[in-house]
Order: C-alpha cells, then structure tokens, then sequence
C-alpha cells in the first residue's frame, strides 16, 4: 500500500479525483472519471473569434525582434484583435489556390509569429496544415523523413520562414509546381511567394461563407507521430476532437479556466505536447503565449533563464531535461528564482522520466523562495489522444504516477503478456492515420478503443482513485535466453535517477542473451563538470576520466546490490561517445531515443558489450 507523505503546496485545485472501475471479460477493466465531460464548442474558430471580439487587446502571442546583429530585443506583441484579422487576410489570400486535405499547407519552420498566424488563417479557410519536424529539413542530410512528410500528404503550398536556411531541402523534396510561401528570401527557378503577401490580401465576405462551411469534423491539421517504432504516421486531428480535448484538460486542470494563461514556452508546435497541447490551451483559454527561442540544450538554454527573468508564466511546461537545466540555475541565480516562481500555480513536465534528484532541487529552490511547494503535474497522453488523455489526481506526484482519465475518456485496462496495455476510447481520440487504412485498422480494437502499447499499473492496489502509473512500453520489452521478462521502462527510469546528472538516456539491451547490459548517453556537459578536465577536452577522455568512471561503477554496483534478479541486475554497462542519429532514427524529432533503432544501428557494439570485448566495459563490483 502507498504511504504519502504531506507538504505545504501552493494552492492548486484537482478537476478528477475519483475513479469508476467495472470489470469485463477475460480480466478486462474499464476505468473512467467520476466526471461528466461538460459541453464544449466543437470549432477551435469559434473560440479564437470569441476571444477577439470580447478582449481584442489582450496579448495573444509574443516573440522577441531579431536585431540586425543576430540578438534578439524586445518582444514583439500580437492581441487577439490583430490575430484575428491577420488570419482573416490570410484565409482570404488561401481561398481559390484549390487547397484541401488532399493538398494541405505543409509548415517546415519552427514556432514564429508568421507560423502561428499562417496556422490561423488555414483553421478559418478550413484548409488542413501540418508542421513538419525542422529537424528533417534542417538536420537531416538525406531528408527521408521529410520526403516521406512530404509524399504522405501531397501538399499544395509549402512555408519555410527563411529561404537560406531551407532551400535545400526544399530543392530536394518539394516539387517544382508547387507553390512555396517564404518569410524572408527567396529560391531560384521556383513558384515563390512572400508571407507579406498573404498578409497584405484584404479579406472578403468570402472568408465568413469559408468558415462557416466548417464544422466538428473538419480536418484542422496533420500531426506526424515521433516514428518511434516505424516511420512516422499522419494522425487526423478534427476541431470536435481538439475542442474536446481542451475541455477535458480545463476540467482536469481547472488552474486553466480560473485566469488567462500565460506561457514561456518552447515546445515544438510539429509534435502535439506543444502544437495541440499548449497552442491549443492559448486559444481556448485566451492566454497569452511567449515564444521561447531557448531549447534545453547547452547552447540556447541562456535564452530559456533569461525569458524567464522577464516573463512569468502563471502555468509552466517543459521536459526532464528542461527542469533541471532550470533547477541548477536558480540555486545561484536569485533574479531567476524570484520571477519564474512568483506566479507559477503549476508545473508540467512529460516526455520522459524525471530524477528525484531534478524535484529535489526544484522543491528546495520554491520552499526557499515561498515557503512552499510548486505540484509538478504529469500524465499520459499521445499524438493520436489529442494529446491529454490521463492526470494525476493530488499534490504528492512522485516519478511515473499519471492519475486518472480526463472526463469522457474511458480506459480498457488489458493484460498483455504479464503486464496491463491501456486502451483509449472518446471524443478526443483520433479517427485514424492520414492514407494509412491498414495502420488505422490494426490501432484500433474491436470495441473501438485505440491500443496504445503503454503498460501501467495501479499506484494503489487499493486504492483506485490514485489512479495509474506507467509501467513501461510493453514492444519494447523483451526475454532473455532463460526465458525471463525484461520490463524495459521501469528499468530505464531507474538507471537514469540513480546516475543523475550525468545520464541523459540509456538503452537496455540482452535480447535473447543470458543477462541485462546498458548502452548510456551520457549528459556530456554534466560529465564535463564532474570530470574536472577543462572546456577543450575531447569528449573520450571525458568520459574516460577517473572521477566519472568512478561515478558510473558506483551507480553500478548500487543498482546491482538492489537487483532482485537477472531480469533488473544490470551486468554490463558502456558508455556512447557518438550521439544518437535522426537519419538512422536512433532519436525522434522530440529528442527521445528509439530503443529499438538504436540496438538495429549499434548490433555490433551490444554482441561487444555482451561477449566482453568491447573496451572499457563496466560490470558491477561487490564490496
């Protein structure tokens, strides 16, 4: 039985906080909230028009002007009035290009003002857009994924917001005829067009007669899954099962409906947690959001602190690796401390699993700041659920808990080869793939619940109302040549919080091998750190440093007094000095790694590792 342990929380109210469970066939069980879903608007239009015509001066976006060094200065802001008929232009300048779902708005750039206006302006037409990954564009050196984008969704007219940075990938994918909007510059022997253009197009009764040709079924936009496991997939995302979904989360999340919002954010808008999830909650919300041009990487977090010196998000959201970056800052950075904190009513954080030592450090900056605690949030969701599909139900979050369904989800809770498979049926679960009625099919069961592949299981046995926690990804574990079951996520997420900092992911291999090995991606710059060699040593001698080795065998031989048998005892352990690929699809665009991918591309460094002769090897040493 859990035991929980109660601490002075800043306060925050829980939409759901109770479950209903009932039993079906074979061991099935149907989980659902205690909470009706409430009627919501089933056109994201009608709320960006709702929120322009009764605040039309409130702040809708914002993102800081590039100077002409290079710097970025002071913020450049759009209300919901300018919005509104900004998208109305741009609608009107789209109406008459025989643009549709079979030939929808393909967007290549990362999130900009001219992006998110363009996005508008196709949800008024009622012209589907997808925003493409810029790694495939940008990354990418054989642009595969993007061809594949590309030739999945055939589109009629392409944006990128500068011609220099994307014209080769553009010259190699995007076909002659098709029309491509640019921001800035322009590409030789193509049909171009420039943004201001479409911008300049003055809108005509002709937009109102478009939008209202729109309805709850209208396709609003493609997201393309992470390609995880295969290629990535085009997910169907309608207005009904946006709308739906963002009323399911300001149920969930009622911080949401009790103020406007205000994000600092730099989610991709190409992957749902910030394209549906965050973009969305704006819209539907009308809050205010603050581009990020930061990443949680060494060389653009300083834009992240600095933004966050200035502007303080009422709601904060962000991956693992974000949070910590944040969290070590603000142990010294007292400026940083007190703004990001000052009207924070709650942290988010998905995508993968957290440390204690990154909570740890985050409490203890927020009791020193305001005598009390931040609730960091969590679910599950995915692309094909809108994405919230599951939310925690208290304060007392610990690494891996997700709650209880949002209102109008119901759970089919399945065993599935010694685990529980969760299940998605609702108004917020996709109709299926985009040209893909094979995929659509073998996702969806036949009570119509979409299979997921995630594993969870009860936070309480006895207690249901605490809800699920995640249980791992039940295709990516595996058996060992004994026969015995390897539960990958759980143990993932055990390695990399017991060699925080210094671990940014790792991958579990011993498929039909006699014992379980680790390939980690080390956080080079925490390794660094630790290491004591200055800035210009190479990464091998780094990670060949005595004090991180020390480190690593330290953190191995822990886990390893702690297993409970072959299945959770780490036996070999190496570290990677080459970073995951995105051509290989060792990493998604999100940044995760693709477990799968990265034991195809590495086959020969795993049979190393497990027949010991790959150098520098680790296995566990007893006292």
């Amino acid at each position: 039985m859990t035991t929980t342990t109660h601490h002075q929380y800043r306060p925050l109210k829980f939409g759901v906080t109770r479950g209903v469970l009932s039993q079906g066939d074979t061991g099935v069980q149907y989980l659902q909230a205690e909470q009706a879903l409430e009627n919501f608007p089933t056109r994201m239009t009608d709320r960006l028009v709702h929120w322009a015509n009764t605040v039309p001066d409130r702040v809708w976006m914002a993102q800081r002007v590039r100077n002409a060094d290079g710097s970025k200065g002071d913020w450049r802001r759009i209300t919901y009035g300018q919005a509104l008929a900004s998208a109305r232009n741009i609608a009107q300048a789209i109406v008459g290009r025989g643009l549709s779902a079979d030939r929808p708005v393909l967007i290549l750039s990362e999130n900009d003002l001219d992006h998110a206006l363009l996005s508008l302006g196709c949800l008024l037409a009622g012209v589907p857009w997808c925003p493409a990954s810029a790694a495939y564009s940008t990354i990418s050196t054989d642009y595969s994924k993007l061809r594949h984008v590309y030739n999945t969704l055939t589109p009629g007219l392409v944006f990128a917001n500068d011609a220099s940075r994307y014209c080769q990938a553009i010259k190699a994918v995007v076909a002659p005829d098709v029309e491509v909007v640019f921001a800035n510059g322009s590409v030789d022997d193509r049909k171009c067009t420039a943004f201001a253009d479409l911008l300049a197009t003055q809108s005509t009764p002709a937009v109102d007669a478009v939008m209202a040709a729109t309805g709850p079924d209208t396709i609003v936009k493609f997201l393309f899954t992470s390609g995880s496991t295969k290629l990535p997939k085009a997910v169907i995302n309608t207005q009904s099962m946006w709308c739906a979904n963002q009323q399911q989360m300001a149920q969930s999340m009622p911080v949401l409906t009790e103020e406007p919002p205000v994000l600092v954010d730099w989610l991709p808008w190409n992957h749902t947690f910030g394209g549906n999830h965050n973009f969305g909650m704006v819209i539907y919300n009308g809050g205010t959001l603050y581009i990020d041009e930061g990443k949680p990487v060494p060389a653009l977090i300083g834009e992240t602190l600095r933004n966050l010196r200035e502007i303080a998000p009422t709601v904060y959201f962000n991956v693992p690796t974000g949070f910590e970056a944040i969290a070590t800052a603000m142990k010294t950075d007292l400026a940083l401390r007190k703004n990001f904190l000052s009207r924070a009513r709650m942290f988010f954080y998905a995508g993968a699993a957290m440390a204690q030592p990154v909570w740890d450090s985050l409490f203890e900056s927020e009791e020193a700041e305001l005598g009390q605690r931040i609730v960091m949030g969590t679910g599950l969701g995915m692309t094909e659920s809108g994405p919230f599909g599951i939310f925690v139900t208290n304060p007392e979050v610990r690494s891996g808990d997700l709650g209880l369904p949002a209102p109008g989800l119901q759970l089919k809770l399945v065993p599935n080869e010694g685990k529980v498979e969760v299940r998605y049926r609702g108004p917020n679960i996709t109709q299926g793939y985009w040209r893909a009625p094979e995929e659509t099919a073998a996702h969806f069961d036949a009570e119509g619940f979409f299979c997921t592949g995630d594993a969870v299981k009860w936070i309480d046995d006895a207690n249901i109302h605490l809800g699920l926690k995640f249980d791992g990804r039940i295709a990516e574990d595996f058996k060992l040549a004994t026969g015995t079951f390897v539960s990958v996520g759980p143990l993932r997420g055990k390695i990399i919080a017991a060699g925080a900092p210094c671990i940014q992911d790792v991958v579990i291999t011993g498929l039909n091998m006699h014992e379980v090995g680790a390939m980690v991606f080390p956080n080079v710059m925490a390794c660094r750190k630790l290491s004591g060699l200055p800035a210009e040593a190479a990464v091998d001698a780094v990670l060949a440093s005595a004090p991180v080795v020390a480190h690593f065998q330290t953190m191995l031989n822990t886990l390893a007094a702690t297993a409970t048998g072959s299945a959770n005892r780490i036996a070999k352990l190496c570290l990677l000095e080459e970073l995951p690929s995105l051509d290989r699809g060792e990493v998604t665009d999100k940044g995760s790694i693709n477990q799968r991918a990265v034991l195809a591309c590495r086959a020969a460094m795993v049979d190393a590792l497990h027949d010991g002769s790959l150098p520098n090897t680790l296995t566990p040493q007893s006292k």
